[in-house]
């Protein structure tokens, strides 16, 4: 079933790096386990490429953080990044490795769609690899709205589910939908409830099209402001009709999320 099809049924939930806590580290298998649990439609994880070209599942510039490590995964070889345990919450080594991301594909074969993060930083090799698994159908690729960005979209990868990242206003949509690619909605970010992008018209519209609208309610730094104020910290702290609520009314058809089980409670799954 392709993604619109399936957020045509239901608001899906998009897991952020899976669910990590206690030992378990984000972007792990058991992190992408536990969000398959809880009830997530969409595994959202990062990508990072050693200097010999394997790919991982990690978050470029997080190894100081995740494998305290000063060292950036790009400037080591695979023999080495796969010597790397992930930390957990305590920053204490775990029995977990840095994934390889074509063995973390392959377990989450058939099981749910995949946002691709960071496709950005290797476009070629990440399509290369999505191509040669046959899993064209199942992930998700974004850049964000810039006309080189749309060109090398065109260019390397135009079989795979494409949404842009675009803050406050869509100026590109139409163009899109027009070129040869597969285009399937915008992840919209927004400091003001008043923004073009997350007016009601705006998203009606895009529904109409057959294209997706992303809401982010996590909250990686409280200073960056992804969809005014209607976070998880709200949903989770006060009241989830002020978070995840409004989303889902203003017309968001996926939220990503760090509390997959209790949105999934919330739309009642």
């Amino acid at each position: 079933m392709s993604i619109q099809n399936a957020a045509a049924q239901k608001v899906l939930i998009a897991a952020h790096r899976g669910v990590a806590g206690g030992n378990v580290p984000c972007n792990s298998y058991p992190a992408f386990e536990a969000a398959l649990r809880q009830g997530a439609d969409i595994i959202e994880l990062d990508i990072s490429m050693s200097r010999d070209g394997v790919l991982y599942v990690f978050h470029p510039g997080m190894e100081p953080v995740f494998l305290r490590s000063e060292r950036l995964i790009s400037d080591m070889d695979a023999r080495e990044v796969d010597q790397l345990p992930l930390r957990n919450q305590d920053s204490t080594p775990t029995q977990y490795y840095v994934p390889r991301f074509e063995d973390i594909m392959h377990r989450l074969r058939g099981r749910c769609y995949i946002n691709l993060d960071k496709f950005w930083t290797c476009p070629e090799r990440i399509t290369e690899s999505v191509r040669s698994l046959g899993m064209q159908d199942q992930v998700l690729i974004k850049t964000s709205a810039t006309p080189e960005n749309f060109a090398r979209v065109e260019a390397v990868a135009p079989d795979l589910p494409y949404m842009v990242i675009a803050r406050d206003r869509d100026d590109f949509t139409d163009e899109l939908l027009k070129r040869p690619m597969r285009y399937v909605g915008v992840e919209a970010l927004f400091e003001r409830e008043d923004a073009p992008i997350a007016s009601e018209d705006y998203l009606s519209g895009l529904r109409k099209k057959n294209l997706l609208a992303w809401g982010n309610a996590i909250v990686y730094d409280y200073r960056a402001v992804l969809t005014a104020g209607h976070t998880d910290d709200i949903s989770i702290s006060e009241d989830p009709e002020k978070g995840w609520g409004w989303l889902v009314k203003r017309g968001f058809n996926i939220i990503q999320t760090d509390w997959t089980l209790d949105l999934a409670r919330y739309l009642g799954r």
